[in-house]
């Protein structure tokens, strides 16, 4: 997919928001670097299960439907992990997402995971999120399991990351961005 002039609609928490990097994620690479619109609807600490009117469900349906969406980037988000939201809770919010965005823009929707970190409830999602992948036909891009970036470093993880799950801004810069953008034009 040519990414110039593209609409793209990024949805997630903290780690599409940017926190540990000053509000500047991929997203914002991605729009310096391939030049297209940003819709960043990304707010630290939420879920995707729609547990409450923060939750990527509930922005999801905030989104001015009259924006012609080109493509729908969600982050499996890591906060489901770590509140220990049932898995259920969070396949429905999934489907939901892939259903209304389709309905909506009939865009392509990417789901992203994390980088590894040790969680066996994120690893749950993962499992989940490719099984509803051969169903739903949405893209996964799977930084989790990618070779190339667990094969990075200890040096260069240090410089990447703020936390196990944070990215700051060199992390984003150097070590994620190229994988978005690589993937996307993939499309």
């Amino acid at each position: 997919m040519d990414l110039n002039k593209k609409t793209v609609l990024f949805l997630g928490s903290s780690v599409t928001y940017g926190s540990a990097a000053g509000g500047i994620s991929f997203a914002d690479f991605m729009r310096e670097q391939c030049g297209i619109v940003m819709v960043k609807e990304a707010l630290s600490g939420t879920t995707l299960a729609d547990v409450d009117d923060g939750s990527y469900v509930a922005r999801l349906k905030r989104v001015d439907r009259r924006i012609k969406v080109n493509l729908c980037i969600v982050q499996l988000s890591t906060n489901d992990a770590g509140r220990n939201v049932p898995i259920e809770q969070t396949e429905a919010a999934i489907r939901f997402i892939v259903e209304y965005v389709t309905e909506a823009w009939n865009c392509p929707v990417v789901f992203y995971t994390g980088t590894y970190f040790e969680s066996e409830h994120y690893q749950k999602m993962i499992d989940l999120l490719r099984d509803l992948q051969k169903e739903l036909g949405f893209h996964i891009l799977d930084l989790w399991d990618d070779p190339a970036m667990r094969a990075v470093s200890p040096e260069d993880y240090k410089r990447y990351m703020s936390d196990p799950v944070h990215p700051n801004i060199e992390g984003y810069r150097s070590w994620w961005t190229p994988k978005f953008i690589e993937f996307c034009q993939g499309l």
